[in-house]
């Protein structure tokens, strides 16, 4: 314990060792792939603690990873200093000014009530349990991106400990490179322990979701598609496809069913909501038709993701295109009949998403029309190696209509390595990057999740 001495001293919050009751539970987050085997954890409730924890690091020559609140993170870390972020978890609005600062911590399900109080909403996404500020930095696909934007785009200013144990604020004037580099290259350039973003004016949204059973898939996803070309910027919507369990807890109509979940959110009122998905309630009888006006404070029922912690194997691709052949190629791979359980979403991008709002920053991909995700839990006999060629046999037959990956929803184990990483970004983007990296982090010190190791970039 003595080694481990100066580091008590000075953070307020805890710190664990391995084999100290409390441990397991600290290191270990919503993605169960994952375990963490660090040689010491700071349970940090101050940018002090953060602080602290880093200069305990790099005087010692060891790496430092964060870990926030919600989906957490994809690779795991090997010895070295894991911070933790779930007890800060402040928030202030200031409904003057249409804005919120965000500690660290904080999820979205405490952000949005607060916001709402005042006809106002955050750039969240579409699980309310997801971690505010790892979300934002990693771009941030909002629930109502075709009309606002990538979260990232509204970012005021941040405070963040950067390499050499500093805490700083910096905004898009005080320090337009490192504000840049965090905005879409996550945590390789420091420990955000703080935001400021901007919230939009939006106290209520027509939204939530059509479920059709099996037969109706492929001409529900045939309409979507076709009907997403046409769509306005206040409609915001995808699909996904997924097995319901047959389990008490499921709603009755659902339950035992493979069916496809179209969401909605539009932020035009509910009378263009209506005519706007009229021949998306005209393919085929539903399942469920939930769609209704609700304030954005009920916004989590479009999606409905499940808040259960699990082990799970992902890959996301942001397509340039959909093309009509696509269709049976997802169902055939992916579908009902594929040899593994998996959960695939298409959501519409374009809009507000395509445009350069704010200050600049990382985000890339901006030209996609689509983004893929699919998802498969790790469970029972499903394991990397059994999902994996699944997966990318799908992924290797969109390849040509495939723009890159986005980081808040990249995998775990191959699906985030270094030609993953890379493919975040448009090249430039990640050629500044890596050059940034090597001036803010020259030890690389901050190299566990998605690294961009200095002197990686080339001219890939």
């Amino acid at each position: 314990m003595s080694e481990f001495s100066s580091l008590v001293s000075r953070v307020e919050g805890e710190v664990f060792l391995p084999g100290q009751e409390g441990f397991d539970e600290e290191r270990t987050g919503f993605q169960r792939a994952v375990v963490h085997r660090p040689d010491v954890i700071v349970g940090a409730v101050s940018a002090r603690d953060v602080a602290a924890a880093v200069e305990y690091a790099t005087s010692r020559g060891l790496p430092v990873a964060v870990q926030a609140t919600g989906h957490g993170t994809s690779v795991a870390m090997d010895g070295g200093v894991l911070v933790t972020t779930r007890r800060m978890t402040g928030v202030r609005v200031d409904p003057q000014a249409q804005t919120a600062w965000l500690e660290a911590g904080v999820r979205w399900e405490h952000v949005v009530p607060e916001a709402a109080v005042h006809g106002l909403a955050p750039l969240n996404g579409s699980a309310p349990h997801v971690g505010a500020v790892s979300y934002i930095l990693g771009g941030g696909l909002p629930l109502l991106g075709r009309t606002y934007g990538w979260a990232a785009d509204h970012v005021l200013g941040m405070e963040v400990v950067t390499a050499d144990a500093q805490i700083k604020q910096i905004t898009p004037d005080s320090d337009p490179d490192l504000f840049w580099a965090l905005l879409g290259g996550k945590d390789n350039f420091g420990i955000v322990t703080g935001l400021e973003t901007a919230l939009v004016p939006q106290p209520r949204i027509y939204g939530g979701g059509l479920y059709f059973d099996t037969p109706h898939i492929e001409d529900i996803l045939h309409t979507w598609h076709r009907w997403t070309t046409t769509t306005p910027d206040h409609m915001n919507s995808s699909v996904g496809l997924m097995p319901v369990p047959d389990l008490p807890f499921m709603p009755e109509p659902l339950r035992g069913r493979y069916v496809a979940h179209v969401r909605i959110a539009c932020t035009g009122g509910a009378i263009a909501g209506r005519k706007a998905v009229a021949p998306l309630r005209a393919v085929a009888p539903r399942l469920m038709d939930t769609l209704t006006e609700m304030p954005y404070s009920a916004s989590a029922a479009v999606h409905n993701d499940p808040p259960t912690p699990m082990p799970w194997y992902a890959d996301v691709a942001m397509l340039g295109e959909l093309a009509e052949s696509d269709v049976p190629t997802i169902l055939k791979t992916v579908g009902p009949g594929a040899p593994v359980m998996c959960i695939v979403e298409l959501r519409h991008l374009g809009g507000a998403l395509a445009r350069r709002l704010g200050a600049p920053n990382a985000v890339g991909h901006r030209d996609a029309r689509y983004m893929l995700y699919v998802l498969s839990p790790l469970v029972g006999p499903f394991t990397p190696e059994t999902v994996g060629p699944v997966h990318r046999q799908l992924f290797d037959a969109l390849a040509p209509r495939t723009t890159g990956r986005f980081v808040n929803f990249m995998g775990i184990g191959e699906n985030a390595g270094a030609e993953q990483v890379r493919s975040a970004y448009d090249p430039e983007d990640h050629a500044r990057l890596v050059r940034l990296k090597a001036v803010h982090d020259p030890a690389n010190t901050f190299r566990v999740n998605y690294n961009l190791e200095p002197g990686t970039s080339g001219s890939h």
